[in-house]
């Protein structure tokens, strides 16, 4: 996204600073499939002969919807899936309240951080209503991401200034990092299995079909989309499952 920086902050251009709206999500590595969960739920009747089973995507679809629906969730752990993120911070700290995840973040105390920072694009709504638990997003009014751009450019101009006099006077980066906003991008990899991350995707996406629907801050809902996608694609009888049961994590 491209904003018009006003007279206060035109020195934003000399900083480099770039707003973004964009979130990525990019699996990196995996071992991941509908076969494992067969196998980790037939070692306990067929020992060690499970793995080397494959009874066809028949056996495979009919013991995986039996597992999701009689809450059978260990077998869905055996795998993993790790995801490099490149979000706001803020975004980011919604990621690490799901705590049997596996996290590594770049670092602000051993690198000097980049001046990008997230806005809000066109689609964002920008109203809230309601109570605090029941809130409904609507549109902004006219002006409202012109207004709410500005302020941050100014505000992200002004930060990553302070940010780079205190690098230069030879302050700390662990010190001069806590001017930095929470808008400010940063890159994570997170590591989770089957299991945790249904439970991650039935808390972070908005489904009206879901058995426990849930209203997420949309930046950690577009995480969850570009994660559900590679899920998807990986595990499609387990994911197809979890739908079909109300996207309730086993």
């Amino acid at each position: 996204m491209t904003i018009q920086l006003t007279e206060e902050t035109t020195a934003g251009a000399a900083l480099g600073i770039e707003l973004r709206s964009d979130i990525t999500v990019e699996l990196v590595d995996h071992s991941a499939s509908d076969l494992s969960v067969v196998r980790a739920a037939r070692v306990s009747t067929a020992g060690e002969r499970a793995q080397r089973e494959d009874k066809g995507d028949g056996y495979t679809d009919g013991l995986i919807k039996y597992l999701m629906r009689c809450r059978h969730g260990s077998p869905f752990e055996h795998n993993y899936m790790t995801f490099l993120v490149s979000a706001p911070i803020f975004t980011v700290r919604h990621m690490m309240r799901h705590r049997t995840w596996s996290f590594n973040e770049e670092s602000a105390r051993y690198r000097e951080l980049e001046p990008v920072f997230y806005v809000p694009d066109e689609q964002r709504l920008l109203r809230q209503e309601g109570k605090p638990g029941h809130y409904n997003y609507v549109p902004g009014g006219p002006g409202d991401l012109e207004n709410v751009v500005t302020s941050a450019g100014e505000v992200y101009v002004s930060a990553y200034r302070e940010y780079t006099r205190m690098l230069e006077a030879g302050i700390a980066r662990e010190i001069a990092r806590m001017v930095l906003p929470v808008a400010t991008y940063s890159s994570v990899y997170a590591t989770c299995n089957a299991r945790a991350l249904m439970h991650f995707l039935g808390l972070r996406t908005n489904r009206p079909d879901s058995a426990y629907p849930s209203s997420p801050q949309r930046e950690i809902e577009l995480v969850a989309e570009g994660m559900e996608a590679e899920f998807a694609r990986l595990m499609p009888l387990t994911h197809a499952a979890f739908e079909s049961y109300g996207r309730v994590s086993p």
